[in-house]
């Protein structure tokens, strides 16, 4: 129970289109993460999904039935927001429970149920509070009980971490993705965090301007994006992007340097490597110098952001600590065989 087929899904708000012929399966038991910039339509996919907007084109399937004219109520979803939505006047175990009694579920069924949730979401202690006195972790652990006890066929997140720290983001991700291992349940998330999409993710869903441009596991869209916005979007920080022209099996940057690249990279404009694929050496070492504009120390990692005149600003991914100062001229030397080829219209070039 649990897949879920989107066949040429549309959605027009007046002469508006904003979901545009999306194509989509999600398997039983899967964990997929819509992802994209703000705007991009990945909410109201997952409103229309769930009934929550209706679907102007198109069929929405659950199980091979056809539920694109259903209410939300018939759908067997359910879904967990932004906004954890509980009532304050309720305590833990009577907002988990309360879908459960206006059901007409038996007192006793319902307290079975709640009892077993709150051990799985480690919420036993608390459920006789009201919200008010939660941590906001807390609350969102409750307003995810709430869907469990429903025992619904998917479960749909819309942000649900946008209102913790950062710390908090992190336990409720790890939380998140036990919860998936334990229920075996499908699972679709929306957010803008594409750190939240690669961490939870069994595939990702990248949408831009209402449409699909790609789907696939974490690690394919990080090694194989399909374009720039992919690559781009996909990893943090961003690829590195630069100019370049191609003659046979060399390819030039802007200001001279050459480098060997495949035959079937002769159409290429632009050339990416990540930020951990770009090296600091000497100056007039590598295939380009730039100039040191920040250096950001994580701890671990150091992030050195570059200004590299025609190549635009370039970041390195270096570990550990350096000894890099601002205004410093380095090198730059990048590996062409861990390096991405685009042509004019920002496609990947295999």
């Amino acid at each position: 129970m649990g897949a879920i087929k989107l066949s040429a899904a549309e959605k027009w708000f007046g002469q508006t289109q904003v979901i545009k012929g999306v194509d989509l399966t999600i398997n039983e038991g899967e964990f997929v993460v819509f992802v994209g910039p703000s705007g991009c339509g990945k909410s109201t996919l997952l409103r229309m999904i769930g009934g929550l907007e209706d679907i102007s084109r198109g069929t929405i399937e659950i199980d091979g039935i056809d539920v694109s004219n259903q209410p939300p109520s018939q759908r067997g979803l359910s879904m967990v927001f932004q906004s954890y939505a509980l009532y304050p006047h309720m305590s833990v175990r009577d907002n988990m429970g309360f879908s459960l009694k206006t059901a007409g579920v038996a007192d006793a069924q319902i307290r079975e149920k709640v009892d077993a949730v709150a051990a799985t979401l480690k919420l036993t202690d608390y459920l006789n509070r009201r919200p008010k006195d939660l941590s906001g972790g807390q609350r969102q652990r409750v307003a995810i009980g709430r869907s469990i006890v429903r025992e619904p066929t998917a479960f749909l997140f819309d942000e649900p971490l946008s209102n913790l720290d950062a710390a908090l983001r992190v336990e409720m991700r790890y939380e998140i993705s036990k919860l998936h291992q334990a229920l075996a349940a499908t699972m679709i998330y929306v957010t803008h965090d594409q750190v939240e999409a690669m961490t939870l993710a069994d595939r990702i869903v990248v949408l831009d301007a209402g449409r699909v441009i790609q789907v696939g596991t974490p690690r394919e869209l990080y090694n194989h994006p399909v374009n720039t916005f992919v690559a781009q979007f996909i990893g943090s920080p961003k690829m590195n992007v630069m100019p370049c022209s191609t003659s046979g099996n060399t390819y030039q940057l802007p200001g001279g340097r050459t480098g060997p690249c495949s035959a079937t990279a002769a159409a290429a404009t632009q050339i990416g490597t990540r930020p951990e694929h770009l090296a600091i050496v000497s100056q007039g070492e590598g295939m380009a110098d730039g100039k040191v504009d920040v250096v950001e120390y994580l701890g671990a990692d150091t992030f050195v952001l570059l200004d590299c005149a025609a190549l635009g600003q370039l970041s390195a991914r270096i570990s550990g600590e350096t000894d890099l100062q601002p205004g410093e001229t380095v090198g730059l030397h990048f590996d062409p065989a861990r390096s991405l080829f685009f042509d004019a219209d920002g496609k990947t070039i295999d």
